[in-house]
């Protein structure tokens, strides 16, 4: 189980990519002084843990419900977040951020944008919701579910480290360091996502195998 729950951090830590996230951060919250700013960076990841534990402990349930297996949910959301990591190594995913952030700025006041965009959906999006299905699928056990909001907050608590000190992490990284860590992530998280690809296909292959032996 420790190992599902570290490669459950990790694929999630990536997802959020809180380094990605710190220039958008600090670009929606122009104006606001430290201390608002912080206030904003806690309130979204607030509201993004609620999220993603919700899915992590029902998203199950809901898949039950709508007759989608656990094997076919691993390949599909495996394939999203294969798409998610070559986003990361070709810069694609911050440049859609950034379109959304230039939207918001445009739309939203500064009082709104710890739930959106922040926690929704550039913490709690997609690929955040099916990252913590999947890992909620390999830890059915109560220790388990427990285990995933432990992953959940602590991915989330070192999310909202790098934006209270996003200033400073900005000048350091740089726009080549930022560049540079979010390929090394993507990279990685490719790597994990054919995982779950492989690990659903098997799953998928062992269920029609069974069903056939039984009919």
């Amino acid at each position: 189980m420790t190992d599902l729950l570290i490669n459950g951090f990790v694929t999630l830590f990536v997802i959020l990519d809180p380094l990605g996230l710190v220039p958008l951060f600090l670009t929606v919250t122009t104006g606001a002084g430290e201390a608002q700013r912080r206030r904003i960076a806690l309130r979204a990841c607030l509201i993004a843990f609620g999220i993603l534990a919700l899915f992590g402990l029902f998203g199950l349930r809901l898949l039950d419900g709508l007759g989608i297996s656990l094997g076919a949910f691993r390949v599909a959301g495996g394939l999203f977040l294969f798409w998610i990591g070559f986003e990361l190594v070709f810069e694609k995913r911050q440049e859609r951020h950034e379109r959304s952030t230039t939207r918001v700025m445009e739309e939203v006041d500064l009082s709104h944008v710890a739930a959106f965009p922040l926690a929704i959906p550039l913490m709690a999006g997609p690929g955040a919701i099916s990252a913590v299905i999947l890992l909620s699928g390999s830890l059915p056990t109560v220790v388990g579910q427990l285990g995933l909001l432990a992953v959940i907050a602590l991915a989330l608590g070192l999310t909202f480290a790098c934006l209270r000190l996003a200033n400073r992490l900005d000048r350091f990284l740089g726009a080549t360091g930022r560049v540079v860590v979010s390929r090394l992530l993507g990279v990685l998280l490719a790597a994990l996502a054919v995982q779950f690809v492989a690990d659903g296909i098997g799953e998928l292959y062992a269920t029609i195998s069974r069903d056939r032996a039984l009919g």
